[in-house]
């Protein structure tokens, strides 16, 4: 009966694409509150997660869908997962996000939501991308 309330499904911005060349001035990373957020993002971790964003892009093309609506639908459809915490920067960020969950309004963008997409293959292939699947070691004895 517990469930875990995700946040920052879009890693401070990073699944974004929008530092895939760098640190833009205009970004949250560019911030002197965020130096930590820059240097993460520049270091040799940053640049592996950056090539695996773009190992995930086809994943979110087959999908019909933006690589943020993925990452909100691999969050939720975890079964421990009650609810994610989004952290959008403006309206259009926020509908963006949430075209995960319901089918796209505007015409542009998503037109089925993303969540019913996540099945157990395309899981799989996102898991061995990310390399980061959590092992689980049931303890039976309570």
């Amino acid at each position: 009966g517990v469930g875990a309330m995700t946040w920052s499904p879009l890693a401070c911005g990073i699944i974004s694409g929008k530092y895939g060349n760098g640190v833009p001035e205009s970004s949250r990373a560019a911030l002197k509150c965020y130096q930590w957020l820059k240097e993460k993002i520049i270091s040799e971790e940053g640049r592996k997660q950056q090539v695996k964003l773009k190992d995930l892009s086809p994943i979110a093309e087959r999908l019909g869908c933006t690589l943020p609506q993925l990452a909100v639908a691999w969050c939720l459809r975890n079964e421990g997962v009650s609810s994610v915490l989004l952290g959008s920067s403006n309206p259009e960020q926020l509908i963006e996000n949430l075209g995960a969950i319901q089918a796209s309004a505007s015409g542009g963008g998503t037109s089925m939501e993303v969540l019913p997409k996540m099945t157990s293959h395309i899981v799989n292939e996102i898991d061995n991308i990310l390399g980061n699947k959590p092992y689980s070691k049931k303890d039976y004895r309570s």
